[in-house]
């Protein structure tokens, strides 16, 4: 049995033991800290080298260098590329098993979390999916249940998307209702309203625009299907507003849709006209909306779509289109600089949709971060008929965190090795 000069020693080492464990607790302030990538945050006007600090699911420091003591957690991303979570402002996530139904609670739409993380995706902004009347389903069934922010535009058809049919129905596109569902019940999450798929005239937009007017939000447009098209030119400069939104800005269906690229290659006038008054154009590449005869002459010629989103659904996300970090890299293949390309996938929707808390990694931000691998290689990208461009760069998403979470890890670099 120990002397009681050895109990007291006993307890005097405990005593440090616990001071010391004490100390080192509370000098860790950051529970996680990323260390050693390149940062690109154009809200911040950064493009360099900068740890990240993150505590309670928050961003607490950014700087070019933070000690390793004072976090739990250290993430060595060295020659990674680090950026602000990416927002896909176009998706379609209203996922159901409503027999008939195509997009609105159909199969067609899916559900977030499996699409998004693993290409560095944290919020999403469904397009259109639902309408006044089956938004509260759309809510109970996806959005509440996803750990992926997903935020919405409200169809102006009260039935959203359901089929090609309901779309038509005038008699079910209200602006009233549609403004009240985005202002007195759900304002956090509602971002603005679709007009999409209409076989008519200006009707459907004029009322959507309508709809947005005594909402306070911006509408966006999916201009096709009409024969013969109908004008852009009078889309953009009579009908839409400055923050309004085309949708499917590099889509070539001429039968059905004017291109803003004519068929000797050159971008129309008032296409550069439009971007100036504030019209905001969109990728949407989707599964029949991204064609290179468009995207490269325009590149070529300096028009650049204002936000770079996948309209990710099933019918696009195993054909050319596959993810946002493909997409992003289809930007560079065409000559599009990396910070231009995150910046609009970040902070530019994140502005387009009046959230200004998203798209950033300023501190005291939700730490919604997405890190990059920059593969180089022969790589061919597809555009929606099947053609090939080919690119020596391609952005891989290594590690994504959502709220300060680890959601994805590719390869690991937040997990603690096997042999220890």
């Amino acid at each position: 049995m120990p002397s009681p000069k050895a109990f007291s020693s006993i307890r005097s080492s405990f005593l440090l033991f616990f001071l010391i464990t004490l100390f080192n607790l509370q000098g860790q302030e950051l529970d996680i800290l990323l260390k050693g990538g390149h940062l690109i945050d154009s809200k911040n006007n950064i493009d360099s080298p900068m740890d990240i600090g993150i505590a309670d699911g928050k961003i607490k420091e950014v700087k070019s260098n933070i000690p390793i003591e004072s976090a739990k957690q250290v993430i060595d991303l060295s020659g990674l590329y680090v950026t602000p979570g990416l927002i896909d402002m176009h998706v379609h996530v209203f996922m159901g098993n409503e027999p008939g139904a195509y997009i609105a609670d159909g199969a067609t739409s899916v559900m977030p979390d499996g699409f998004t993380f693993r290409s560095g995706v944290t919020t999403v902004v469904d397009a259109g999916s639902s309408g006044w009347r089956n938004f509260k389903l759309f809510k109970e069934q996806t959005i509440d249940k996803a750990k992926t922010r997903v935020l919405a535009l409200l169809n102006i058809v009260g039935t959203g998307m359901r089929s090609r049919f309901e779309e038509q129905d005038v008699s079910d596109m209200n602006p009233v209702m549609t403004a009240h569902c985005i202002t007195k019940l759900f304002p956090d999450i509602l971002v603005g309203i679709k007009a999409a798929h209409y076989w008519g005239d200006f009707q459907q937009v004029d009322l959507a625009v309508e709809a947005g007017k005594k909402a306070g939000v911006p509408v966006m447009v999916d201009f096709g299907e009409h024969d013969p098209p109908n004008s852009i030119e009078a889309l953009f400069m009579e009908h839409l507003r400055p923050g309004d939104i085309f949708t499917h800005s590099y889509s070539y269906g001429p039968r059905q849709r004017e291109t803003i690229v004519d068929e000797k290659g050159k971008v129309k006038p008032f296409v550069f006209k439009a971007q100036e008054r504030g019209i905001i154009f969109d990728v949407g590449h989707g599964g029949g909306a991204f064609s290179w005869r468009q995207a490269v002459p325009a590149t070529e010629q300096g028009f650049l779509a204002n936000v770079i989103s996948t309209d990710l659904h099933t019918q696009s996300m195993n054909a050319g289109m596959k993810n946002l970090a493909n997409v992003l890299s289809k930007f560079m293949a065409m000559g599009v600089p990396l910070k231009d390309v995150i910046h609009r996938a970040t902070w530019a929707p994140a502005q387009v949709i009046s959230r200004p808390d998203l798209g950033h990694l300023s501190v005291g931000s939700e730490a919604d971060v997405a890190v990059f691998n920059m593969r180089e290689g022969d790589f061919g990208f597809l555009d929606v008929r099947g053609k090939r461009v080919k690119g020596t760069q391609k952005l891989e998403a290594e590690l994504t965190l959502r709220a300060g979470k680890i959601v994805w890890d590719l390869n690991g670099l937040g997990a603690v090795g096997f042999e220890k």
